[in-house]
């Protein structure tokens, strides 16, 4: 039998499972499992640790860390927090014998081979060809990937950084949207993740209340004044997302409403650049939230609103993952593999 660790690592939390499985098998055991705020640690090291002594449990022969940044080397600079990791560094003073480091939209994308039915629900349907599959997701940060399928029956898995890409305004509000982002941030260019992520949430919400679009209400206006100060009380996004609920605050509301369609737009963008016919799937930690907003016609008005080329996005599948750890998933069965 085998022993591993497989970690989601993201900006925000971290995932943290101990499998056991007979080698060359798809098939584990979970041992222990457990989240961590990532912030909140130094580095991964110090977070293994607490997580091994906390399962009692002897060290596994092998790691596999999905990665929310770039992985070069082996090496990685995450995007979202302060952390440098090195396979060669964790596995020296971790003490496990292999260690290897995997982006988090990769890990996605092999989790997504291995999704139930009832991990994921439809939002644009389309017949399933053998051709490319899509997949981005917003949460603390954006992620964007690909699989390419093989002459085997598999796939071939792509990581990309096309988060980082630039925002692409579409009207005017958009635009002065991109320019309140580039102001408030002192930044020369501004990502789309800038716009389709946790921090974009709050960064709509406090540009539309800045041109004073509507009232403030009071406990949105003292959550959002917190993290101002780099006191956060509350999680602003979510706290954004739950307000827009039912209408009643305009202003949360509204800002809902531009984040689904950026969300879209980069979506059909997606879907431009790689003809994901195979099935083009939103992960990330908010999509599953705001479920209802990506149902709404909104939604697939925008994903589909490409000008002469619209038509060629009728025919892609598109899915909303509901499996909170789909990046766990696939790290395992990487690390299996």
């Amino acid at each position: 039998m085998t022993r591993l660790i497989a970690g989601d690592i993201g900006g925000t939390k971290t995932i943290l499972r101990t499998i056991k499985a007979t080698a060359g098998s798809s098939t584990y055991t979970t041992i222990a499992e457990a989240t961590f705020p990532s912030q909140q640690y130094p580095d991964l090291v110090p977070m293994v640790r607490e997580f091994q002594a906390d399962a009692e449990q002897p060290l596994p022969e092998t790691a596999c860390f999905a990665i929310a940044g770039p992985v070069v080397n082996q090496t990685s600079q995450l995007t979202n927090i302060d952390w440098r990791l090195q396979s060669d560094r964790l596995a020296r003073e971790l003490g496990i014998a292999r260690v290897r480091l995997l982006n988090d939209f990769a890990a996605v994308s092999y989790g997504i081979l291995n999704l139930a039915d009832e991990d994921r629900v439809t939002l644009l349907d389309a017949p399933v060809q053998r051709a490319p599959i899509g997949v981005l997701g917003a949460g603390t940060g954006l992620g964007e990937g690909f699989l390419v399928p093989e002459a085997n029956g598999g796939f071939e898995v792509f990581a990309t950084e096309g988060g980082h890409a630039d925002f692409a305004p579409r009207n005017e509000l958009e635009f002065a949207l991109s320019e309140h982002i580039r102001k408030t941030n002192h930044i020369e260019r501004v990502s789309v993740e800038r716009v389709v992520s946790g921090q974009g949430i709050v960064s709509i919400y406090r540009f539309l209340r800045d041109v004073q679009f509507a009232p403030e209400s009071p406990h949105v206006c003292e959550i959002i004044k917190a993290w101002e100060r780099q006191e956060p009380t509350e999680d602003p996004a979510a706290t954004i997302s739950q307000a827009a609920a039912g209408e009643a605050d305009r202003l949360c509301a509204k800002t809902m409403e531009m984040f689904v369609e950026a969300y879209a737009a980069e979506a059909g963008n997606l879907a431009l650049k790689f003809l994901p016919y195979g099935g083009l799937y939103i992960a990330g930690g908010i999509a599953a939230k705001i479920l209802p907003l990506l149902q709404s016609d909104r939604f697939e008005r925008v994903f589909k609103s490409k000008g002469r080329v619209s038509p060629i996005l009728n025919a892609v599948p598109v899915h909303v993952i509901l499996n909170p750890q789909v990046g766990l998933l696939g790290s395992v069965q990487y690390a299996l593999k």
